[in-house]
């Protein structure tokens, strides 16, 4: 086959597809018409599914053969969705800011390209932003592979009515950005102080003599990097002007396979999807055996515990919460009994965090 008839096979596919898209399309509408029809679509659940996109997800992973990586696909499919769901209402989503975090890679990550997706200044304004529904859903850390959890949003948690409703992995890796040419050029490095940290072996092996500038966030190192000549910063692809800025290094951290990750909460439990995580809070009275009495609970249960972590209570003295993730939906089974068991305990307070599809992309 000549390279012109490669050139027009490809453009013929090009039109299925476009066709195809337009077709899922014409059934997105249809959905939104019936949810209208019979009164469902004013909840933000309505729209956005998080076990019916994770089902899609898993679905067409389990279905494919490539040539495509598996995660091109995922990615092709994730705007697709995003697109799809705004033919219905423009979803927002609130994610602890500013431009160009961690955070905000991962509210684009599990949400796209589609939604209004804003920064708030703190974890407490995320979550004040879904409870007084100016935001649909949040995007907030929770934790780091290596520093642990990230206490304030623990905190919040407890207090709040929202529930956890998806979760987000981000593998932990950071680029040398310039406007510089070649390394050679670059006299200072910005960089948030942890993000400087994790890369300062490479810092120091590439380059010795260059000044390290600590900032308050990645977004303001970039900003203040763009001011001067001979300069570069830490960060990842995702920049509020990516054109801006080319990749001197890639992969400049000093420890391969770090990840964070955050939570996306809202206002309801999503419905199971067949692979999900429920989080939990609990306490109780300060007495001999009772943690290995109320662990027993879901031993008997054989349900696997993927983290557990206590926490000051911050009423009293020496009084904890803990906080347990299982594998499992709340509306499952083995889980319902576990928890019923637990609840009815003696002494023991329960708070069911949220019910959501395990880790997809």
């Amino acid at each position: 086959m000549t390279l012109e008839a490669l050139r027009q096979a490809i453009d013929h596919i090009d039109d299925q597809i476009h066709d195809l898209l337009m077709e899922r399309a014409d059934r997105v509408r249809e959905v939104g018409e019936w949810k209208e029809k019979n009164g469902t679509s004013s909840a933000n659940s309505s729209f956005y599914r998080p076990e019916r996109e994770a089902t899609i997800h898993r679905r067409l992973e389990a279905r494919h053969r490539g040539p495509l990586p598996v995660a091109a696909l995922h990615r092709i499919y994730r705007e697709i969705i995003s697109a799809s769901l705004n033919l219905e209402r423009q979803l927002t989503v609130a994610y602890l800011g500013p431009e160009a975090t961690f955070t905000h890679q991962a509210a684009s990550k599990q949400f796209g390209s589609a939604p209004l997706i804003y920064p708030v200044r703190t974890i407490n304004d995320v979550f004040n932003e879904v409870e007084l529904r100016r935001a649909d859903f949040g995007v907030t850390p929770i934790e780091n592979s290596t520093e642990g959890m990230i206490h304030h949003t623990l905190d919040r948690l407890v207090e709040s009515p929202l529930r956890i409703c998806g979760e987000i992995y981000l593998p932990v890796t950071h680029h040398l950005l310039s406007r510089e040419k070649e390394l050679a050029s670059v006299r200072v490095v910005y960089g948030q102080p942890t993000v400087l940290a994790q890369c300062q072996q490479w810092l120091a092996e590439h380059l010795p003599a260059v000044s390290l500038k600590e900032c308050v966030s990645t977004a303001t190192a970039l900003w203040e990097a763009r001011q001067t000549a001979a300069t570069a910063v830490i960060a990842g692809e995702t920049t509020p002007d990516p054109f801006d800025w080319q990749i001197l290094a890639r992969h400049i951290e000093d420890r391969a396979g770090i990840e964070n990750r955050f939570l996306v909460i809202g206002r309801e439990i999503p419905a199971r999807s067949g692979q999900d995580k429920t989080s939990l809070m609990f306490s109780f009275p300060d007495q001999p055996g009772f943690l290995h009495q109320v662990l027993g609970i879901f031993a008997q249960q054989e349900l696997n515990l993927t983290r557990i972590e206590s926490r000051p209570s911050m009423k009293r003295a020496w009084d904890y919460l803990f906080f347990i993730d299982l594998e499992g939906h709340q509306e499952d089974s083995p889980v319902a009994s576990a928890l019923a068991e637990l609840a009815a305990t003696a002494g023991v307070m329960v708070k069911i965090l949220g019910s959501y599809p395990r880790k997809v992309l």
